[in-house]
């Protein structure tokens, strides 16, 4: 593969070849990144519930204990 694309020009190399990967893989590309930024966002909600539920739980028993 190397050796195809060194005899070509600089704007093969950087500017048509990486145009014909994303026409090609484009929806592929697409539905990873989607893919990955609905679970990152899944994770981050999923991180602040646990992060409110344990606050509230540590809230509510150090004001119980105290009513002791």
């Amino acid at each position: 593969m190397r050796e195809i694309v060194a005899g070509m020009p600089w704007w093969v190399k950087w500017i048509a070849l990486p145009l014909i990967v994303l026409f090609v893989f484009g929806g592929l590309i697409a539905t990873v990144v989607g893919f990955v930024i609905g679970l990152l966002f899944k994770l981050l909600i999923l991180v602040a519930l646990v992060g409110g539920l344990v606050y509230a739980v540590r809230t509510f028993t150090s004001s119980s204990s105290h009513r002791d």
